[in-house]
């Protein structure tokens, strides 16, 4: 999926536009793994006020950003042909929720793997059916015009937080006193769409996985739900996995200079996709990755061995550049010392030998600052 197409399902959650007829849900009790209460509720039969806080809890389930906090979930051919995981999840979608008992399996399977800890949670389903409207060839949507129905579910698991008592002040008595602790259900820890809506239409062969940490994906609850055969690495391990493999098969040969060009070129194209809403994920390979480092003067054999461990770390997954470095800041710590750069700057920086001791070295220029207060530089030799 692409960000115009998340962006299309976000579109729907709201009263006036979403066909969501009912919630379905249970309400967990985290350290025990029992269920404290279901919930069964039409949102037109509920004030509107809680009908839109429980689209707004589903529409959480599909931000962030794509890569990290949004996920493709591929299915192999022979789960779709023949397995639990992705029978389940069709079934719910097939019943439109509607099965009870079906609920329950999901239910269950969920609660027997998921790990939150001591907190209690709220599994939260919903069921919709998208006409999705024809475009034009300007682009634009044919509101009087539909080519196929986007049946789908959306899953999103939610902490339920218990309120400390609080002073709150009663108008009738015009004074302040204690309110009562209560429960309040948290923003979506994680969820998923499911089937994916790639060009427009219903994918069987993937689900948008949710998580709003991108470094803690609930691997227990992607392998007991989804059962993928390549599971998602969070952003965190594809930067670990991807150093390691640079240092490891570089050695010596990991330079700043290297480092710097890896750097600027990955940033580069982060940027140029970064205005197409339409465009998939960026995703290189590791020979593409590997291209870059000859560019760079590395030597075939080191490139070919950094290629090597890429696919001992990665097997066969594209490598998304923005999970491999940080797009905002460039980084370079010493023993004793840390800087940090503006990417479109770290060309400044630059090592010497000096009196036969390593220095890194960056222009002062103008506008120096210690801890915040601006300082003269020496511009001139002392005088001996």
């Amino acid at each position: 999926m692409n960000q115009k197409e998340v962006s299309e399902l976000r579109r729907r959650f709201r009263p006036e536009k979403s066909a969501v007829s009912r919630v379905y849900g249970c309400y967990v009790n985290g350290s025990s793994r029992e269920i404290i209460s279901y919930l069964d509720e039409s949102l037109g039969n509920m004030p509107l006020e809680e009908a839109e806080k429980y689209l707004s809890l589903l529409k959480k389930s599909l931000s962030g950003q794509l890569g990290k906090n949004l996920i493709d979930v591929v299915f192999s051919t022979q789960q779709v042909m023949d397995s639990d995981e992705h029978r389940l999840l069709s079934a719910l979608r097939e019943s439109q929720l509607k099965d009870g008992e079906i609920r329950e399996t999901f239910y269950r399977t969920v609660m027997d793997a998921l790990d939150m800890g001591e907190d209690n949670y709220l599994i939260l389903l919903a069921h919709d059916a998208y006409d999705v409207p024809r475009r034009g060839k300007d682009g634009e949507a044919d509101p009087d015009g539909s080519d196929e129905v986007f049946s789908y579910i959306l899953c999103s698991v939610c902490p339920v937080k218990t309120c400390k008592m609080e002073l709150g002040y009663f108008p009738g008595e015009n004074e302040f006193h204690s309110c009562a602790a209560g429960q309040v259900v948290s923003a979506p820890e994680l969820g998923f769409l499911f089937p994916a809506f790639d060009d427009r239409a219903a994918n069987i062969y993937n689900a948008l996985f949710y998580s709003r940490k991108p470094d803690q994906l609930h691997q227990e609850f992607l392998d007991a739900v989804f059962h993928a055969e390549e599971p998602p690495m969070s952003a965190a391990e594809q930067r670990e996995a991807f150093q390691g493999a640079l240092s490891g098969a570089l050695e010596d040969a990991c330079s700043l200079e290297v480092v710097q060009a890896v750097h600027g070129r990955l940033l580069e194209k982060i940027e140029a996709r970064k205005e197409d809403k339409e465009a998939e994920p960026l995703a290189l390979s590791a020979g593409e990755i590997g291209g870059i480092l000859r560019d760079c003067g590395v030597a075939e054999e080191k490139a070919a061995a950094f290629q090597e461990q890429c696919g001992q770390a990665f097997g066969g997954a594209a490598l998304n550049p923005e999970n491999l470095i940080d797009a905002k800041r460039f980084d370079v710590k010493t023993e004793h010392a840390a800087i940090s750069i503006d990417p479109a700057y770290s060309y400044l920086v630059e090592t010497r030998i000096i009196d036969g001791r390593k220095y890194l070295l960056i222009p002062a220029g103008e506008g120096v600052e210690v801890n915040g207060l601006p300082v003269e530089v020496e511009t001139e030799e002392p005088e001996e």
